[in-house]
């Protein structure tokens, strides 16, 4: 147990790379039944986005230790490995299509897609709600057909309701979204403009009030759980930390590849305040003001009179940079071994995949210590304060001097990606929490046949 908060405790997590694993766990090895697991995400973009690459690769790994894996999800949707079902729940993705998306037939007969419009019509932003009634009908049709159903942070009423029928349900938090709300107000300067945040993130209330009544949640640090309990009042014995994988044979060191001596790399939603760009660009300016020569590759999409667009040019930082964007994954590889440095300036991550990314591909790395980077990280990287842009400038200089401590940070870094953080661990350790869950959960006699699609 890792104490975190007076007498609250953590689970730790188990079984090292390498320990053997009881049978409970590992199903390919034994004759343990393999599960039937339905992964739930009402948003799953294959390429960005935590929420894709989360069930991306939990399938696939799940996949791998023998179990039977399907995937429901809204658009947009994922990219899914052979041998994984993909069961597509379409919404009107207005945010993609806009609000001409909708016909009058869906208009009048849809009151799901009528909601989508009307929510994004008064910046709202429902898709977690109107996911989880579509969902709620396509599990409750289709329960014989799994053992447990895990839940990607819908956190809405239609999901409870699965645990209200008495099916096995796990949800994962990677974070409460409350800590993105708070620092998108404290960002904004323009009055109305707050209000218009507020309205967005209205969601929240649903996902609050849903979280305090789950009986079975997982999330990706003992950072995120202490959030987790303060801000959405969840009793913290109904909370299991499990972190997140990485794929280390994909984000891997490329030796044949001569790196870079003045490269900065991060990866960052350009103009989401909670990434931290408002603190690496000025940390960079300082340092090319004082005489270094410095190259900024960023991967992200800014908006293009955007906040970030507009402090790059009060910051006369225009040639200094590179954006990439929409970029394979082996392509982000390639450019963790050209650059120099990687940077996660975040101000808040509930666990931080971009940090242990760099660290499998074996890239000297400096990261904030915003949320449950400090603890991911541990002494694989250069730790700053976030929101700290001279603390961030001073230790990119550090180590701008320093090729030795580079290459320390590097290896140390691969090691503990390998060590920590993989997605097969990942999934071993989710397989002993479904069949605990399992155990613990009855299920009503109403809901086992396929033909009963409401409650007793």
């Amino acid at each position: 147990m890792i104490p975190i908060r007076g007498d609250v405790h953590i689970n730790a997590p188990v079984h090292p790379v390498g320990q053997a694993l009881s049978a409970l766990e590992n199903p390919a090895s034994t004759d343990v039944q393999p599960l039937r697991v339905a992964l739930l995400g009402y948003r799953s973009a294959p390429f960005s986005g935590g929420q894709g690459v989360y069930l991306k690769y939990l399938s696939r790994a799940l996949k791998s230790l023998g179990h039977d894996v399907s995937v429901i999800s809204g658009p947009p949707y994922p990219h899914l490995d052979a041998g994984i079902s993909l069961h597509k729940l379409p919404s009107l993705d207005l945010y993609a299509h806009g609000l001409g998306a909708i016909t009058w037939a869906q208009f009048w007969r849809d009151p799901l897609a009528r909601r989508e419009w009307w929510s994004k019509l008064t910046g709202g932003f429902v898709e977690p709600w109107t996911f989880g009634e579509r969902a709620r009908r396509w599990v409750l049709a289709n329960a014989d057909n799994f053992d447990v159903i895990h839940d990607n942070q819908t956190l809405s009423d239609g999901i409870l309701a699965l645990q209200t029928a008495g099916i096995p349900l796990v949800t994962t938090i990677h974070h409460p979204i409350t800590r993105d709300r708070q620092l998108a107000i404290e960002s904004e300067g323009v009055w109305y403009r707050k209000l218009l945040v507020r309205r967005w993130y209205d969601f929240l209330d649903m996902q609050q009030r849903v979280a305090k009544q789950l009986n079975h949640i997982v999330t990706v640090s003992g950072a995120s759980r202490r959030d987790i309990v303060a801000d959405f009042g969840v009793d913290p014995r109904r909370v299991a930390v499990m972190y997140n994988g990485v794929d280390t044979e994909l984000f891997r060191p490329l030796e044949d590849r001569p790196r870079k001596t003045n490269q900065i790399m991060a990866i960052a939603s350009a103009d989401t305040p909670t990434k931290g760009l408002q603190i690496l660009l000025p940390a960079v300016a300082q340092l090319i003001s004082a005489g270094k020569q410095l190259e900024l590759v960023l991967v992200g999409k800014p908006k293009p009179d955007g906040e970030t667009a507009r402090l790059i040019r009060r910051l006369g930082l225009k040639d200094h940079i590179q954006w990439y964007r929409d970029l394979e994954q082996e392509q982000l590889v390639e450019l963790y071994a050209q650059s120099t440095i990687a940077v996660v300036p975040s101000m808040y991550e509930g666990f931080g995949l971009p940090a242990v990314e760099a660290m499998a591909c074996g890239i000297p790395l400096i990261s904030s210590d915003g949320g449950a980077l400090a603890e991911v990280v541990g002494d694989a990287a250069l730790v700053v304060p976030a929101g700290d842009a001279p603390a961030l400038a001073s230790a990119i200089q550090e180590l701008l001097e320093n090729p030795e401590h580079r290459a320390k940070l590097g290896r140390y870094g691969r090691e503990r990606a390998e060590r920590e953080f993989s997605w097969q661990v990942c999934a071993q350790r989710l397989v002993g929490h479904y069949r605990s869950v399992i155990q613990s959960t009855t299920v009503k006699p109403c809901f086992q046949s396929t033909s009963r699609e409401t409650p007793c």
